[in-house]
């Protein structure tokens, strides 16, 4: 007779850039180069701000058409643009503590990133989460990248949590939109750049400055009821 599956748990499902590292203005100007680097002057700062939080491969062809050419060499320049500049990243305040609480009141914690799994050898560190982060998934392991849903999904998956015990953070519409196809609440933080207007048109539930603003409210968010049953 074989071992009963462990029982699905409650958990948190967290974007990293620009929701718990400071870098999405570093991203921005990363991308901002690459694109003129590989001929394409007409795309400005705020197209790629508007972009932060897709794919890598998904944010060109949503700026450049589906038809664009040279998305492998966009995305290469941004990854030798993006190198000096990591130096430069920052945790949010407190995320550390945030994801302490998050764990002390029983919840996995999990990163879901559209970032490449070798990010995840300078994120974890950056972020304070060596001890406290249960596992991660990202762009490698899906087929499509935010905001299809396929990244949140897979995470509560491989990670054995419970959707109907689950919230996801994130800090852009994207983040919000890959949230409500996985049937998952969102909570948005505007720290990413983008306004708590826009956020609860996308769709979050909820919606908070930064992850130190949600940490002094964390017992009344989403997260604390969903640790409280």
């Amino acid at each position: 007779m074989t071992d009963a599956a462990p029982a699905p748990r409650p958990g948190v499902l967290l974007d990293v850039d620009g929701t718990l590292l400071d870098t999405n203005y570093l991203q921005v100007l990363a991308w901002w180069q690459a694109f003129r680097d590989t001929g394409h002057a007409e795309v400005s700062m705020a197209d790629c701000h508007r972009a932060i939080g897709i794919g890598s491969a998904e944010l060109v062809t949503h700026l450049l058409g589906d038809d664009a050419t040279d998305t492998e060499e966009v995305v290469e320049a941004k990854g030798r643009r993006y190198e000096p500049l990591r130096e430069l990243v920052v945790p949010f305040p407190h995320v550390d503590r945030l994801l302490a609480a998050c764990r002390e009141r029983d919840l996995a914690v999990v990163l879901a990133t559209s970032g490449m799994e070798s990010d995840l050898e300078w994120m974890v560190p950056a972020i304070g989460g060596d001890d406290v982060v249960d596992g991660a998934t990202t762009s490698a392991d899906v087929e499509s990248a935010k905001p299809a849903p396929d990244l949140l999904r897979t995470a509560a998956a491989d990670h054995g949590l419970d959707t109907g015990r689950t919230v996801a953070v994130g800090d852009t519409i994207w983040d919000v939109r890959a949230a409500r196809g996985a049937g998952v609440p969102c909570i948005a933080l505007t720290c990413g750049g983008i306004s708590r207007a826009e956020l609860e048109e996308a769709g979050a539930d909820e919606v908070y400055d930064d992850p130190a603003d949600l940490l002094a409210h964390l017992d009344d968010s989403l997260i604390g009821r969903v640790a409280r049953g």
